[in-house]
């Protein structure tokens, strides 16, 4: 029995997967890192940003089957800003603001010129 996902959604979930590494990666050591040296920081995060890449890759050799790397791109922007968000809030303890929904709308707009001629 063939359980494959379909390309959208295996890019979708790969591209999401890896968000969350970057986030922390390029985030998480305000929190936890604030008291030592950038050096520190930036070489854990560069121990995280591995396993970015070790998803984001294979998700833009799946996902390139199936879109342009343009629609690739802007998925990619759309992910990020998805789970973005939620770490902002939850995690960085930062307010939610009604920039995101106007940023998010402005995604929406991009989605839309990156996918009107597909």
């Amino acid at each position: 029995m063939n359980l494959s996902l379909p390309i959208p959604l295996q890019t979708i979930l790969l591209l999401t997967a890896s968000n969350v590494f970057m986030t922390f990666a390029w985030y998480g050591h305000l929190k936890n890192l604030a008291d030592r040296p950038w050096y520190v920081a930036a070489l854990l995060s560069w121990g995280i940003a591995l396993f970015e890449y070790m998803l984001m890759v294979p998700a833009n050799r799946i996902g390139v089957q199936q879109f342009s790397v343009g629609q690739l791109k802007i998925i990619q922007e759309v992910v990020t800003l998805s789970v973005f968000v939620p770490f902002a809030v939850f995690y960085l303890r930062e307010p939610l603001k009604l920039d995101y929904l106007w940023a998010g709308l402005c995604l929406v707009a991009a989605v839309y010129f990156m996918f009107r001629s597909s």
